[in-house]
């Protein structure tokens, strides 16, 4: 009881502050804490306009949001859309704050620590460093998949009996690209692949032509393709 009466002795702050509770089925929306002043939304989009206006009909001007995972871009996007001034705080920090009512909802702890001041908002970029990071990271996972895909072009070439990994150290270089796009668009002649070798390596023409020379079965020309 005294840790609770230091909360209610503790200058405002923020005194049109919400909570939210962002969760993958349904946001939990507090804008006091009485049980009347808490309620529950969907996550479609029609549902976060409906917490915008809820929040603007309440005269709420400070948000404060706590969410797992990333369900927490669009409503918080929206959000300063609206106008709104908007936080979106780590859990630890709402889970370590003393002081917590037992029958109070997530969304309310997070309104009343709002209220006091008590919330720091997680570094958000802007919107054009946003997008960079986001194409970024898309890229990199990209390259991470294509990555994953060499030992499957490798097989699907060594079950054709093709060992261009015989003949080039690298199959994704210059010369390995230019060769497996022309076995893909139809050529089979070795002595034409191994022409297309551009840079000086250390296996002889022949015995290159014969790294080159296979058993053209369509099921793994197939694979070699799909995973290029």
């Amino acid at each position: 009881m005294e840790k609770e009466k230091k909360y209610e002795k503790m200058a405002v702050v923020h005194p049109h502050a919400a909570g939210i509770d962002i969760g993958s089925k349904s946001h939990w929306v507090a804008t006091g804490q009485n049980k009347e002043d808490v309620k529950e939304f969907g996550v479609y989009t029609e549902d976060l306009h409906a917490i915008c206006q809820h929040l603007k009909d309440r005269n709420v001007t400070d948000v404060a949001m706590e969410s797992t995972g990333n369900y927490w871009k669009a409503p918080f996007i929206l959000l300063q859309t609206y106008g709104f001034k908007v936080i979106l705080v780590n859990g630890k920090y709402t889970k370590n704050a003393k002081g917590k009512k037992t029958d109070l909802l997530d969304c309310q702890w997070i309104q009343k620590l709002h209220t006091l001041g008590m919330l720091e908002g997680s570094f958000i970029p802007d919107n054009d460093t946003e997008k960079l990071r986001h194409f970024c990271r898309h890229r990199q996972s990209m390259i991470e998949d294509s990555a994953s895909l060499i030992p499957k072009m490798q097989k699907a070439l060594r079950q054709t009996n093709i060992r261009l990994d015989n003949a080039l150290s690298d199959i994704t270089g210059l010369s390995g690209r230019a060769i497996i796009e022309a076995i893909i668009e139809g050529h089979r002649d070795p002595e034409y692949l191994a022409s297309l070798i551009k840079f000086r390596v250390k296996k002889s023409k022949e015995e290159i032509i014969k790294a080159l020379t296979g058993d053209w079965r369509d099921e793994y020309i197939f694979e070699l393709k799909q995973s290029y």
